[in-house]
């Protein structure tokens, strides 16, 4: 039987829309020579073997690759398939989910956020190796963390010459792109084309050729606005529209409203004091609810002329940019709720000139943080009463998400704050402790703690002076008494010790706690 007429009229509809995209996508395919190289997500996925070490764009989660995560993923459930997986930070589950689920993922490196990563992590069969942000890119260019297999990297558009214009965030990808043996690009065509030009992208060289990097001021450029790329080294291109999935923001809390109370009080004080300037410094904060509801504060304070030089831009950043509260925001990564990607699409245009992303080598370099003299504040899980911060485990052993760029920032901040409520589960769990389960940050590096109870300035304070001081100022009234009573005796029986303590009784509290959060 021959075929019906409109059979021929949807073939020649099918192949009319093949020409359709293909014409759409030459302001992202630039080069001609690389449209050979575009194929689908399976046929991409093939290209990466068992054991290989891939690394991906993608950083708390924006500007992540999908379709050939989830196309390796479906190899991976029919066949033995398994790698060591590097990103920027936190991606999305499309590919950390998907993998983990899938058995996929032997390694991870160098932070995360994804349910079913943690469980790998936690149950033992993922490896984990939590990272400073800032010194992963060396390592990788060390040649300390092995050869680099694949890169799978998201990107707006390809240059003529190779060059890859980022997407939302930029995290790793380059040092991916110059380090990787092939580089497989997801083309987005759901990420705006007026994000190019956002990227600043800068690499130092190796010791001992290395020089300053030359950021003086948050607004500076350095860099230019694509990722080099040999494009013989780009082995396939595989067009997609799919958005990131990005997490939702809760509202601001009562808790988190008095924290950013504190901290305005606090920063207030300190320019009256002169010691700092009435615009204040250059701003971190971390990622999450608590600190975007802490730069939300800013917006009805009185400060003007903020600047923000971070890794994150979150909504509240929208926020005091529209309010004309802040000047500029640079970071590595524009990862708010949905609503705000959507407000920043709308209104990119406006943003395109006050939105610096630059590689987390930068964003996060020491260097930079020392000499822009950065006011960083980031959250804990726990604090205990002499200063240390655990912002990484549950009860000492279950990793959380990692300390991600918190430890760059902390180290070498003009002031560091860490902020926590002063207690979880529904205040059965003291967030102030005797001794914390885990150290992430010791007291060397923690200049002031807040929550919702008051703010704890430690800096100039001897050990025991630091105890009082967070006890009073920090800790949940129902948790107070039990605090300095510990502490009264930590003291009467250790004597003449620098940092008094009794282990035991302050494991006891961990187990007590571990206890109740069973029982919720």
């Amino acid at each position: 039987m021959p075929p019906r007429p409109h059979f021929y009229f949807w073939k020649i509809m099918n192949n009319f829309y093949g020409v359709i995209k293909m014409k759409a996508s030459s302001e992202r395919l630039r080069s001609r020579s690389l449209e050979a190289k575009i194929m689908t997500a399976e046929e991409a996925a093939s290209l990466i073997k068992d054991g290989m070490i891939v690394g991906t764009s993608g950083f708390t989660p924006a500007g992540y690759p999908k379709e050939v995560p989830m196309a390796l993923a479906k190899r991976a459930e029919k066949e033995n398939l398994r790698i060591t997986l590097y990103t920027g930070a936190s991606v999305g589950d499309e590919l950390d989910g998907t993998l983990a689920r899938a058995g996929a993922i032997t390694k991870r490196i160098p932070y995360q956020t994804n349910d079913s990563i943690r469980k790998g992590i936690n149950s033992g069969q993922i490896e984990f190796v939590d990272l400073h942000l800032s010194h992963m890119p060396q390592m990788i260019r060390y040649g300390f963390l092995g050869k680099l297999d694949v890169a799978i990297v998201e990107a707006v558009a390809i240059r003529e010459d190779g060059g890859i214009v980022p997407a939302t965030s930029v995290g790793n990808t380059p040092v991916f792109i110059e380090m990787a043996e092939k580089v497989i690009v997801e083309l987005n065509e759901s990420q705006p084309l007026e994000l190019e030009g956002m990227h600043d992208i800068y690499t130092p060289e190796n010791p001992p050729h290395r020089k300053p990097i030359p950021i003086t001021k948050t607004a500076d450029r350095i860099g230019t606005t694509y990722i080099p790329c040999n494009p013989e080294k780009i082995a396939a291109i595989v067009l997609t529209s799919r958005k990131d999935s990005v997490r939702p923001l809760a509202p601001v809390n009562e808790c988190s409203r008095k924290i950013s109370e504190h901290l305005i009080e606090f920063l207030d004080h300190e320019v009256k004091r002169g010691r700092l300037p009435k615009k204040l410094l250059p701003l971190q904060s971390g990622v999450g609810n608590i600190a975007n509801a802490v730069l939300k504060g800013l917006v009805d304070s009185p400060f003007e002329g903020l600047e923000f030089y971070s890794e994150v831009i979150q909504d509240a950043v929208f926020d005091l940019l529209d309010s004309g509260k802040m000047t500029i925001a640079s970071g590595t990564s524009v990862t708010p709720s949905e609503e705000g990607l959507e407000r920043f699409y709308k209104n990119i245009n406006f943003y395109r000139d006050k939105i610096i992303l630059r590689p987390q080598e930068i964003s996060n370099n020491p260097e930079v943080i020392r000499r822009l003299g950065i006011i960083a504040m980031n959250t804990a899980i726990e604090v205990d009463i002499y200063g240390h911060v655990n912002s990484t485990h549950i009860m000492g052993t279950k990793m959380m998400n990692g300390i991600g760029g918190s430890g760059d920032f902390a180290r070498n901040a003009y002031l560091s704050i860490f902020a926590t409520p002063s207690t979880a589960k529904d205040g059965a769990i003291s967030c102030i402790v005797p001794k914390v389960s885990h150290v992430d940050h010791t007291e060397h590096d923690v200049m002031v703690v807040v929550t919702e109870q008051g703010l704890a300035d430690l800096r100039g304070l001897s050990p025991r002076e630091r105890a009082r001081e967070i006890i009073q100022k920090c800790a949940h009234p129902d948790y107070r008494d039990a605090l300095m009573e510990y502490y009264k005796k930590a003291v009467d029986l250790s004597g003449s010790a620098h940092t008094p303590h009794i282990l035991e009784e302050a494991l006891s509290w961990h187990i007590n706690f571990l206890q109740k959060g069973r029982m919720i």
